[in-house]
């Protein structure tokens, strides 16, 4: 199973942007994108961002990983 992880653009070098998330901060490129902005919410997979999301989209999945992140699987 692939997972993509809702981020928000902080930084922009060329084809890079440096993303942020709860605290964590990854490069990821941004080739596959056009118009990609600091500020935006962009989808990280496998170092790529690879789709545009809403703020509130973003948000959304963000909340829902979190709530089975923290889920007791014993």
């Amino acid at each position: 199973m692939c997972l993509g992880i809702p981020m928000r653009v902080t930084e922009i070098n060329e084809n890079k942007a440096i993303c942020e998330q709860s605290g964590t901060r990854v490069e990821a490129y941004i080739d596959m994108l056009d118009d990609v902005r600091i500020g935006d919410y962009v989808l990280i997979h496998a170092g790529f961002a690879i789709k545009k999301l809403s703020e509130e989209d973003a948000t959304e999945t963000i909340r829902l990983l979190s709530e089975v992140l923290s889920q007791d699987t014993r």
